[in-house]
């Protein structure tokens, strides 16, 4: 396939690559309407300031009939031209003032990513090893993960793969901007960098809970990252546009892990949706012809198979929202019984 011509899309305009891949760059109506949007969001920093109106003495209920106004005006913002530019005038200390308090909040959720990337860095090769065992060497999915592969390879060597290519070659659903933007929120990296976030929001708002989701999040992102780039260095087939480390899909791989945690910690209500987004994904990297049909079914049960794995230890019995825990004692005797917690 040739590469086509390039199109423009209102504000950005679509460079195409050979093989339906596309790069967008902003055109100049876009970078104009970017120039409006920002002086519109600065514009509406700007607090308006009242005028101070000088008033003759007046009567009791003159008085009265003033300070209702004066209420009224509390809740209605002066257009003046004067408070107009009085509020324009006051806008670069106060986008000053939001700088700093903000540059502050991103200093101290950094400092908790590094502080995440420290702890998972520590006996790396002793955490990836055990965290893997834990996934791929339990009966179940072991058994699982053998008839994914030989579901590849059926349709690897029975032709299916290449018939399941030739469609998506000849009938392409995803374009331009829509593609790249599924190409890039499949990332694993993009996910990983999500769930780090979701790690140091939690970890300043000192929410416990969440904090140990998202780590296990990492967690299982990582273990599924690793034994990605295994399976890819030992198979290193091409995909159909041609590029290398083919099967399993890595954006597959990670978009269902992500999936089976988020289904493990909040039911079908937010698991649903995101096996179905994780589909979609799936469904772009054959469109796309990044990857074949049997790099993405393994993929998938891969990433299922992990994020379940590490989602199920996060789970925990509840009892009318209450945590249920162990309790024992020793005091007068042997006593083992069962603790009901609850944060309000």
């Amino acid at each position: 396939m040739g590469c086509e011509p390039n199109n423009d899309y209102g504000f950005f305009q679509m460079k195409a690559y050979c093989r339906n891949k596309y790069r967008p760059v902003a055109s100049p109506r876009g970078k104009l309407a970017l120039v409006y949007a920002v002086l519109f969001l600065a514009a509406g920093c700007a607090n308006p300031v009242k005028n101070k109106a000088s008033a003759a003495p007046a009567s009791p209920a003159a008085e009265t009939s003033n300070e209702a106004n004066q209420a009224n005006d509390l809740h209605q913002p002066d257009n003046s031209p004067k408070s107009a530019g009085v509020g324009i005038a006051n806008l670069p200390n106060k986008i000053i003032k939001d700088s700093k308090e903000g540059l502050a909040d991103v200093s101290e959720t950094s400092g908790y990513v590094l502080e995440l990337a420290k702890s998972r860095t520590a006996n790396w090769p002793q955490r990836i090893i055990q965290d893997s065992k834990e996934s791929f060497l339990r009966a179940d999915n072991l058994s699982i993960l053998l008839l994914a592969g030989g579901a590849s390879v059926v349709l690897h060597s029975s032709g299916a793969d290449e018939k399941v290519a030739d469609n998506f070659e000849d009938h392409h659903s995803f374009h331009g901007f829509t593609d790249e933007s599924l190409n890039v929120i499949g990332d694993p990296w993009t996910q990983l960098g999500a769930s780090a976030l979701w790690y140091a929001v939690s970890r300043k708002n000192q929410d416990d809970f969440n904090k140990e989701r998202a780590e296990a999040m990492v967690a299982a992102l990582s273990v599924t990252g690793v034994a990605t780039m295994g399976l890819k260095a030992i198979r290193h087939n091409e995909a159909p546009n041609g590029k290398d480390w083919a099967w399993p899909s890595g954006h597959v791989a990670s978009s269902f892990t992500v999936a089976s945690m988020l289904d493990e910690f909040y039911g079908p209500k937010v698991g649903v949706p995101a096996y179905a987004f994780a589909s979609l994904i799936a469904y772009r990297m054959m469109d796309s012809g990044d990857h074949w049909t049997s790099d993405v079914v393994f993929g998938a049960v891969l990433g299922w198979v992990v994020g379940h794995t590490f989602g199920a230890k996060q789970r925990q019995l509840e009892i009318a929202g209450f945590k249920v825990l162990p309790y024992t004692a020793s005091n007068s005797g042997s006593v083992i019984g069962v603790n009901l917690v609850k944060r309000f």
